[in-house]
């Protein structure tokens, strides 16, 4: 594959794929390269759906000559039975930062007074790729962990800063970028993609 179009506007997100996907793709850009797809509204329900009408949505603009991958991840808690799941972008409301987000999840754990087994959560990820309007494959990952009590690390973006993965002590705002790469929900569900890729490859 000589180009892939990640159908995001997260520059940090196309950095990750891109690093992950280690030079099995050529070129990697993402829609600020094709500002002609503009806003794809996301109105599912499930990550799956999402990632979906994002991919099928950029693939219809630019065609079926284009590879196009997109994903849709966020973070499940347990004690809020799976929320903010789709909705992890806009959990503090439509125009939520991200550390606006955060400080939600922080006040409404300690409102519910959820310590230990409950701050229990996990990073899911599901990639769909496509070309025009057909989706040619989907794959998922998970990387599960607890939400700490504060926020700790300058690093990644979302809620990384408050997600310890199961068997650190970091968070992920802590650990490197190599660390989390290769553990991460996105890395999980990249290396079926990557396993895919060697297989066409052949």
């Amino acid at each position: 594959m000589e180009r892939l179009v990640i159908a995001t506007g997260n520059a940090h997100k196309t950095d990750e794929i891109r690093e992950m996907l280690g030079g099995r793709v050529a070129e990697v850009v993402d829609l600020r390269a094709h500002p002609e797809v503009g806003e794809i509204e996301e109105t599912g329900s499930t990550f799956e759906q999402n990632a979906i009408l994002k991919a099928v949505g950029a693939g219809r603009v630019l065609g079926v000559e284009v590879w196009v991958l997109a994903d849709d991840s966020g973070l499940e808690v347990d004690a809020f039975d799976g929320a903010p799941g789709v909705y992890s972008a806009r959990y503090a409301g439509e125009s939520a930062t991200d550390a606006d987000n955060r400080s939600k999840l922080l006040a409404e754990l300690g409102r519910a007074g959820a310590r230990g087994k409950a701050r229990s959560a996990r990073f899911r990820c599901v990639l769909v790729l496509a070309r025009g309007t057909e989706v040619v494959a989907t794959f998922d990952g998970a990387c599960e962990g607890v939400i700490g009590n504060i926020e700790k690390g300058d690093g990644g973006f979302g809620y990384d800063t408050l997600f310890i993965p199961d068997g650190e002590c970091a968070t992920f705002g802590e650990l490197s970028a190599e660390v989390k790469n290769r553990m991460s929900h996105r890395a999980r569900a990249l290396e079926g993609l990557c396993a895919w890729l060697e297989v066409q490859q052949r």
